[in-house]
């Protein structure tokens, strides 16, 4: 019994003098941060969100982020923006097509040590939902220039010449074509290549794969030209 004593006795005093070096940093470290003024703060913290099914896109104007009214240690809020950055992430596991509404509370707002959530501006976020379409278009090219140098476009060859866009159902359903950049042939008398990128006109329909588009252009003098010069 006392060969456990001395044992315990041993286990207790070694290396004391550190341990109470640990101790007495921790009770000043306590001691700074509780003296520290309590402050509030307002703080623009960026949306994000996590587990979106695959199937499913965002329909409806991004909200892209919230203002945070904060509370707590001046040390703590002096550094929110430049080391610290809170965070709002919603879990969008469990969404279905439609609309949803999202709370912006202390369930997804992360928050340093000593930081609290007084309130959220705005206080909850809406999104709409709707299944992932897919569908195939035709390229259309627009081109510039023609017709200057009396010359022509004899014909011209487009790869691909049909591109697949993605994006909300109900959107993609009212896309009828690609467009691409102007294609300048002003300066074309034979055939010549270009490289241009296709675009939609809707920002939340986007190409399956690489919008870039070749396209091959030959150009004939105008005959009305060639018979005055023949005159």
């Amino acid at each position: 019994m006392m060969r456990a004593v001395k044992l315990i006795g041993a286990l207790l005093f070694e290396n004391l003098a550190w341990k109470l070096l640990a101790l007495a940093v921790a009770v000043v470290i306590w001691a700074l941060v509780a003296s520290e003024p309590e402050l509030a703060t307002f703080a623009t913290v960026r949306l994000e969100y996590k587990n979106l099914p695959f199937e499913l896109e965002i329909s409806s104007d991004p909200v892209t982020s919230v203002v945070l009214e904060l509370r707590g240690p001046s040390g703590e809020l002096r550094g929110i923006g430049e080391t610290l950055r809170p965070a709002v992430v919603l879990d969008m596991a469990t969404v279905q097509p439609g609309q949803r509404t999202f709370m912006v509370g202390d369930g997804n707002v992360k928050l340093a040590r000593g930081v609290s959530l007084v309130r959220s501006i705005p206080s909850e976020v809406r999104f709409n939902f709707e299944e992932r379409g897919f569908r195939s278009v035709p390229v259309q090219v627009r081109f510039t220039g023609e017709g200057k140098s009396d010359y022509a476009i004899a014909h011209y060859v487009l790869t691909p010449n049909r591109v697949q866009v993605v994006g909300p159902k109900s959107r993609v359903a009212r896309i009828v074509a690609a467009y691409t950049d102007p294609v300048d042939v002003s300066a074309v008398v034979g055939s010549s290549e270009f490289r241009v990128n296709a675009f939609v006109d809707d920002p939340f329909v986007r190409f399956a794969a690489s919008p870039l588009v070749a396209v091959v252009v030959t150009m004939k003098k105008h005959v009305q030209n060639e018979d005055m010069m023949k005159k």
